[in-house]
């Protein structure tokens, strides 16, 4: 399944953190933090503005980004865990 996102919408999919600490500490799942960076997999056309043109993105397909913490909504494609989140929810793009 292909989607691709409306608007000034993204899809990020999340990198996955490390399950053990530098020190060696295993982390089960009930410990680790909500991830927070991930690579954009798919973006929308961008934002209408008030005069009906189209505002372009700041990020595109394959940038890596951080994003908000509880930002956007949790979506299961085809069996990868996926985030769809707006625009203004991308706090940096890591270069």
């Amino acid at each position: 399944m292909k989607l691709k996102p409306l608007g000034d919408r993204l899809i990020v999919k999340p990198v996955e953190e490390e399950e053990t600490t530098e020190s060696g500490i295993f982390l089960p799942e009930t410990a680790k933090e909500k991830p927070q960076k991930g690579t954009v997999v798919a973006a929308g056309d961008g934002a209408i503005a008030e005069d009906g043109t189209r505002r372009p993105l700041d990020v595109s397909e394959g940038d890596e980004v951080l994003y908000s913490k509880y930002g956007g909504t949790d979506i299961t494609v085809e069996g990868d865990e996926l985030l769809v989140l707006r625009e203004s929810d991308i706090l940096a793009k890591v270069q």
